[in-house]
């Protein structure tokens, strides 16, 4: 089809655009700036409540319910928001020392309402507050186990997701707008950039921003440039950008490579520039990037709202957990021996499952540029296990162009999770152990390392 056609039919909900598989049931992100536009001043009543009753709030949530708050958070410089996913003890008890915990809001958010990790933030935090339900919040889906819970504990407040949006487009959805009201963001203002770029991604010429983004990413792919490189802005867009990619296109041995900050200059690679002047025109990037991974995914032939690979990870730790048996971390090769079997085309994955501190940090990008330098390849890392509802798609279901370097650390005291056998530090040890099986079970080149010893 022209482009004319591609755009007419995406607007027209048409599942043939991709892999006719039920394809239609997951567009309503196309309307969801119009649609959140009049709860607009419900939920800015909703923040200043908060504000003037707590000093602090933490999002409990996962890859789409988290990311899009993170960068938010990142992009307007709010403190005022915690975002809490990973499941290291260590970075628990990190951020639990920060707060007064009587002054503190906690909203939990998964769409499922049964993610593992919010669920288990959710009740360690229900625990060490005492149960008082006018300190939490919901963002999910109507009908789940999560809005359930809410209701049982007498949550102050239960936002409903729209069913028809996967997680990673939901950064206009309440996941994420709910977040910025309590940044006090102008959400409405935020809304409406994005309802005029909405208004752009209508049009069947070429002037339709998303139209042209999604067509760049796709035709340079299918000639060999499936690294996008992603320009990096000060709100870090590339973290809640390369889950959107990765998530939606890496599958059936395909996929769209995101690799925030990297040169872009190189035969396998493609650039891809945010345009954010200013810190509200993040509304219509969160647009502009959803509608040009849907026009990607049609170049792709894949489905681009589906995850198949990203059950492998959670069936994998409850394997792991289940079997009452201590999981094993234990180094494995070694980074240099990974590194050198890099080929052309390829990418370095470093996948940390250890306290996501400024100094690890720190030390993940320096093993980035030796990872860079010696191999020529893209650099890519996130950390675990946050990137497994991210990227996890792409290492499993997408080409097998990837070399994976995971990374741990010793994860101290153990912290009880108030109703499970296991508390979060066998979590994330399963977490690591899980993937690193389900990577190796793919024919994955992999290597673990330990943190101190890199």
């Amino acid at each position: 089809m022209d482009d004319a056609q591609l755009v007419r039919r995406i607007w027209a909900r048409d599942a043939a655009v991709w892999t006719d598989s039920g394809e239609d049931q997951w567009l309503g992100w196309l309307d969801e700036p119009a649609r959140m536009r009049p709860r607009a001043q419900e939920l800015v009543e909703f923040a200043e409540a908060a504000l003037e009753e707590f000093d602090d709030c933490v999002l409990l949530g996962m890859g789409g319910s988290s990311l899009a708050p993170e960068v938010l958070r990142r992009t307007f410089d709010a403190p005022f928001l915690h975002v809490l996913d990973t499941t290291h003890p260590q970075a628990i008890r990190a951020l639990e020392a920060e707060l007064d915990l009587e002054r503190t809001l906690f909203l939990s958010a998964s769409k499922s309402g049964s993610t593992l990790e919010t669920r288990s933030h959710t009740d360690y935090f229900w625990e060490k507050t005492g149960g008082r339900g006018a300190q939490f919040g919901a963002i999910t889906d109507p009908g789940s186990s999560l809005e359930a819970l809410a209701k049982e504990r007498g949550f102050r407040a239960i936002f409903h997701g729209e069913p028809s949006i996967g997680g990673r487009y939901s950064a206009l959805s309440p996941f994420g707008i709910v977040p910025a009201a309590l940044m006090g963001i102008d959400v409405d203002a935020l809304l409406a950039v994005a309802e005029d770029m909405a208004g752009q991604c209508r049009s069947e010429h070429d002037d339709n921003p998303g139209l042209e983004l999604g067509l760049a990413f796709g035709h340079s792919a299918l000639h060999g440039r499936d690294k996008v490189c992603i320009k990096d802005t000060p709100g870090r867009f590339g973290l809640w950008a390369e889950q959107l990619l990765a998530e939606s296109t890496g599958k059936e041995g395909k996929g769209l490579i995101p690799a925030p900050g990297e040169n872009p200059n190189a035969a396998d690679r493609q650039p891809a520039l945010p345009l954010i002047e200013d810190p509200l025109d993040i509304g219509s990037e969160f647009f502009r990037w959803e509608f040009a991974t849907a026009v990607a995914g049609h170049l792709l032939e894949i489905n681009p709202f589906d995850q198949p690979n990203v059950q492998e990870a959670k069936d994998r730790t409850r394997q792991v957990l289940d079997s009452g048996e201590e999981p094993q971390l234990e180094p494995e090769s070694t980074p240099d021996i990974l590194f050198a079997q890099a080929r052309p085309g390829d990418y370095i994955s470093l996948q940390a499952f250890v306290d996501p501190t400024d100094d690890a940090e720190a030390r993940l990008y320096d093993l980035a540029r030796r990872a860079r330098e010696e191999t020529g390849c893209v650099v890519t890392h996130g950390f675990g296990p946050r990137y497994l509802h991210s990227t996890g798609q792409l290492h499993k279901g997408g080409p097998p162009t990837g070399l994976f370097l995971q990374i741990v650390d010793e994860t101290g005291e153990e912290l009880p999770i108030p109703g499970q056998p296991f508390g979060f530090g066998r979590l994330i040890r399963a977490q690591a152990a899980g993937d690193y099986a389900s990577l190796k079970e793919r024919g994955r080149r992999v290597a673990r390392a330990r943190l101190e010893d890199l």
